[in-house]
């Protein structure tokens, strides 16, 4: 059908404009020839008429065709609250793929391949690059280098430039990290290898995971994310095991920034363990980092915490963590370039950074995206209503700031007693300074 006929059966449905079966072939038509938006704002109408999954479905896939993906997502996730559609979950993975969040499609792709043992889908996986393991399990392998297999080891696609603010925290990873790297005879003659570890503290949200993916990014290094729940078995001995192997991994892909997420969780104080199983763990978790047995130079450990008390003082030795460094919530500059960096892709208005930025003392950057994402979906309500897209302004923002709790305060109510009266060695300075205590 080519546009002149849809034109003209655009014209017979304004005489009869609630005839749902005429719009959706005036629609399908659109979308047939690429007029993905005039697609778009006759499925909108539909969906208000009807809201049918078949609609919203189609409106997904008019957003992807636009490349507006994160509308996309989201209308996809609200969907996926109530509907168990696979054809649904295969555009949200696709969805995902296209917004470059690879990660995430790869963890639920691994999802849908539990709930639906038979299922497969050769060209998603041709996008991943998911390998089949003999046991029926799949990964993610990002480039015929990486011989071992870890579905979180990944090559993030951002560096330094993608993180606001932080310079301090930004200039002790360079001394730490990545001039070594850049500069290794100068180094090696003054006897320091590349390598070493560097642990995060403060309040949750405030940019330790994004920065350090940054920082592997910076390097152009592969990049190993560890959590408990990738160690920790039931079963005596196999936790340590677990963890040599996710060291192993990383020594075999060096250079190669391992992130400990929540570390407090693997390298808690051993007074306070009373099973000898969490003390093995703890004794070979200081095992690996010292390299007794291995080789770690090019090994580079990130640790992110949000309770450094709870740490064991043995990680905090020189060769271990010798690095220890405060990530406060971001100041109003960083504030500013963080709802730069989060509206750069959005369709926005005349847009007062700073007065955003100074509304929102002691915000954490996971308050901030959660205040823009909270704004786009008021707009995606009424962008549904009328069928356009309509662009975000300051005031919509900045009625959202008081919605938004940010969620830094209660953990300084914390972090101030242990300032106050557990500061002996001197761990919780920055606190004190930031609190001017």
């Amino acid at each position: 059908m080519d546009i002149s006929t849809i034109e003209a059966l655009e014209l017979a449905l304004e005489a009869s404009p609630s005839n749902t079966i005429l719009r959706k072939q005036i629609a399908d038509a659109f979308f047939a020839i690429g007029e993905y938006e005039r697609a778009k704002n006759h499925y909108a109408t539909l969906l208000k008429q009807e809201a049918t999954e078949e609609y919203k479905l189609a409106l997904i896939k008019c957003y992807q065709k636009l490349k507006n993906f994160s509308t996309g997502i989201i209308i996809a996730e609200e969907m996926l609250e109530s509907s168990t559609s696979l054809d649904l979950k295969v555009l949200y993975m696709q969805l995902l793929i296209d917004d470059g969040q690879i990660g995430e499609a790869v963890n639920y792709y691994q999802a849908c391949q539990i709930e639906y043992p038979d299922w497969r889908d050769e060209h998603l996986e041709s996008q991943l690059k998911i390998v089949a393991t003999p046991a029926g399990d799949v990964y993610s392998e990002e480039d015929h280098e990486i011989e071992e297999y870890d579905p979180f080891l990944e090559k993030p696609d951002i560096d330094f430039s993608h993180v606001g603010g932080m310079d301090q925290v930004k200039d002790e990873i360079r001394l730490k990290i990545i001039h070594p790297l850049q500069n290794p005879e100068l180094y090696k003659a003054y006897g320091k290898k590349a390598g070493g570890g560097i642990l995060m503290y403060g309040p949750p949200g405030c940019g330790k995971t994004y920065l350090s993916k940054a920082t592997a990014g910076e390097i152009q290094s592969k990049f190993l994310t560890v959590g408990i729940e990738d160690t920790v078995d039931m079963w005596m001995g196999n936790s340590e095991k677990n963890l040599h192997a996710k060291f192993e991994i990383a020594r075999g892909n060096s250079p190669c920034v391992m992130f400990f997420d929540e570390i407090d969780a693997l390298g808690s104080k051993r007074n306070d363990m009373r099973q000898s199983a969490g003390r093995n763990m703890i004794n070979q978790f200081l095992k690996e980092m010292d390299g007794i047995d291995s080789d770690n130079e090019g090994l580079l450990i990130l640790g992110a915490t949000n309770s450094p008390w709870h740490m064991d003082s043995a990680f905090l030795r020189p060769g271990r963590f010798d690095r220890i460094i405060f990530v406060p919530p971001p100041d109003e500059a960083a504030r500013e370039k963080i709802f730069r960096l989060l509206l750069a892709d959005k369709p926005i208005d005349k847009i007062d950074y700073g007065k955003l930025a100074a509304k929102t003392k002691d915000f954490s950057g996971a308050d901030i995206k959660a205040l823009i994402d909270l704004t786009i979906e008021e707009k995606l309500r009424s962008s549904l209503k009328t069928g356009k897209v309509e662009a975000i302004k300051s005031k919509e923002l900045l009625a959202q700031v008081k919605k938004v709790r940010p969620s830094t305060r209660e953990w300084f109510n914390t972090a101030r007693n242990y300032a106050l009266y557990s500061n002996t060695s001197g761990i919780y300075d920055d606190i004190v300074d930031y609190l001017k205590l």
